[in-house]
């Protein structure tokens, strides 16, 4: 057995790939991700590769393969030439670092929240109208991280978002986002008393925007409507909206979300009487 780097041009992968006689289903969605970070230069030269059998047939790399042929791009690769067949079913068997891991090894607090919160400001900044699942919605450890860097408030919104949840069950991605964008789109807002009402729900009356937030997102913890209680995409639709009216001074006695209602922007309208600013 011995081991090589090469440049693995879109051509040589193809060729590379007939090899593949025994392995797993390809993943469409697999293959993508790892093209587009090819694409965007995300892509690093690790222990990782492809691997051959003594037979010359392809044993692992299907996918890093495929997403050099998509991508159209020379890639390095480790290349690992006759790997005993009995190997095969060893291969891949090891946990793939999330970006929890990327985050924590990076010294970040909190970085299962943090991951998840930088993953939804990802998508409501690049697709806030699209669904949060699936594979369109995958985001690679560099881009995490590269968010973060542009966006370091985020961590200073993660607290209140933690507070929130504790408050009233909004998910803590979607208050952390739903903070960190009003935040950012209003600083001359101090949002000190929307937080406590919505947290404590303390001397509110009805139709108050943060009472109707609390309350909505209480009984959607509580399994008492079909919507599901951790959509987080969902949470941020009626934090937004509730925010907006409580900056605006409105009554909002029901939240809900019509069929494809996109998520809504920023108020940019002036303050309403009574509203401290910051």
């Amino acid at each position: 057995m011995h081991m090589e780097v090469r440049k693995v041009t879109p051509e040589l992968a193809t060729t590379w790939l007939t090899r593949n006689s025994n392995n797993r289903p390809l993943s469409k969605n697999t293959v993508q991700q790892l093209a587009a970070q090819i694409q965007r230069g995300e892509w690093q030269l690790t222990h990782q590769g492809i691997a051959f059998d003594e037979d010359d047939v392809l044993i692992d790399g299907q996918h890093r393969l495929a997403a050099i042929a998509k991508a159209g791009i020379a890639v390095p690769l480790t290349v690992t030439h006759g790997v005993p067949r009995t190997a095969f079913t060893v291969m891949d068997t090891g946990r793939k670092r999330t970006g929890r891991d990327a985050l924590a090894l990076a010294g970040e607090a909190n970085a299962t929240h943090l991951a998840a919160a930088l993953r939804g400001l990802h998508l409501y900044l690049h697709s806030p109208n699209s669904s949060w699942s699936g594979g369109s919605s995958v985001t690679s450890n560099d881009q995490l991280l590269t968010l973060l860097e542009k966006h370091p408030g985020i961590r200073d919104a993660l607290h209140h978002g933690v507070a929130l949840n504790r408050g009233c069950r909004i998910t803590v991605t979607a208050a952390t986002i739903g903070w960190y964008v009003t935040s950012r789109e209003r600083p001359d807002v101090d949002q000190s008393a929307w937080q406590d009402g919505v947290v404590t729900g303390a001397w509110l009356e009805p139709g108050d925007p943060r009472l109707t937030l609390r309350n909505t997102m209480l009984s959607l913890a509580a399994g008492k409507t079909h919507r599901r209680r951790d959509d987080s995409r969902e949470h941020l639709l009626y934090y937004l909206k509730s925010w907006n009216a409580w900056l605006e001074g409105r009554s909002m006695k029901l939240l809900r979300r019509s069929p494809n209602e996109t998520m809504p922007r920023i108020s940019s309208q002036p303050v309403a009487a009574g509203r401290e600013t910051a």
